[in-house]
């Protein structure tokens, strides 16, 4: 196991887990909820337990596939939906996915990273999207703490790192976070360039 696993096992070991809430967050879901094309091949990086992926493919979406470094969602996410295709869950680390997919579905991945693997996420969600592919989801909108993760980020630093590679079609204050989530939230989509 690398030390990152470890970092993450230890922390589902201790359910130190504060970004799980337990399901699909309310930006997230009613984002899928008006997608229609079912075919789309979906990507869901450092899923965790992946609430997202699990609505998804019980709304009929087939083609998602889950990506987390740890073991421990992954067998949650397994014993939570049995008949979830075992060739689309990759128990590896995001960039070395090799896949190529219409949409990629963030939600808590990208602000765990440190800031000097940002700029590589956003190269590698280009390098995985298809020319008419997609990135949305939900970043922290918090100021960059030294201690996470999450280690926060700002609007500005997400334009400084996607702008050259996607166009910028929303980026603004979520207005259906929950609760405890209320202006610390970011909603964006951005589309490859």
């Amino acid at each position: 196991m690398t030390k990152n696993s470890k970092f993450w096992s230890s922390r589902y070991q201790e359910g130190n887990t504060g970004w799980d809430i337990g399901y699909i967050s309310t930006p997230i879901k009613e984002y899928i909820d008006q997608l229609e094309n079912k075919d789309l091949k979906i990507l869901i990086p450092g899923a965790g337990n992946s609430y997202e992926a699990e609505y998804l493919f019980k709304k009929g979406f087939k083609n998602v596939w889950i990506c987390d470094i740890t073991e421990e969602p992954i067998e949650n996410f397994k014993t939570r939906l049995p008949g979830f295709p075992e060739s689309q869950i990759i128990l590896g680390d995001f960039f070395e996915v090799k896949h190529h997919f219409n949409l990629i579905l963030e939600q808590t991945f990208f602000c765990a990273l440190p800031v000097n693997r940002r700029e590589d996420y956003a190269k590698k969600a280009l390098e995985l999207l298809t020319p008419e592919g997609r990135i949305c989801g939900v970043l922290f909108n918090f100021e960059l703490k030294a201690d996470g993760p999450p280690y926060g980020g700002s609007k500005e630093e997400y334009l400084m790192y996607f702008s050259p590679y996607f166009k910028i079609k929303i980026l603004e204050t979520c207005y259906n976070s929950i609760k405890p989530r209320k202006g610390t939230e970011l909603f964006f989509n951005f589309h490859k360039k």
